[in-house]
């Protein structure tokens, strides 16, 4: 995994922004034990793999 920005996820998932950040805040607790603070745009590989895990994002 690389590190992408949050629009670059949305992208990929074939969803608004908006929508991604609440699929986000829904698991804002375990986004936050990998280091990613909910106005944070770019997020880290290990954020990505769990984003995607979560949601079924094929990258």
């Amino acid at each position: 995994m690389i590190a992408m920005t949050k629009a670059q996820l949305a992208a990929a998932a074939g969803v608004s922004v908006k929508t991604l950040q609440r699929w986000l805040s829904r698991h804002r607790e375990e986004l936050a034990m990998l280091g990613v603070r909910p106005r944070d745009k770019l997020l880290p590989p290990v954020a990505v793999k769990y984003v995607a895990e979560q949601f079924g994002i094929d990258l």
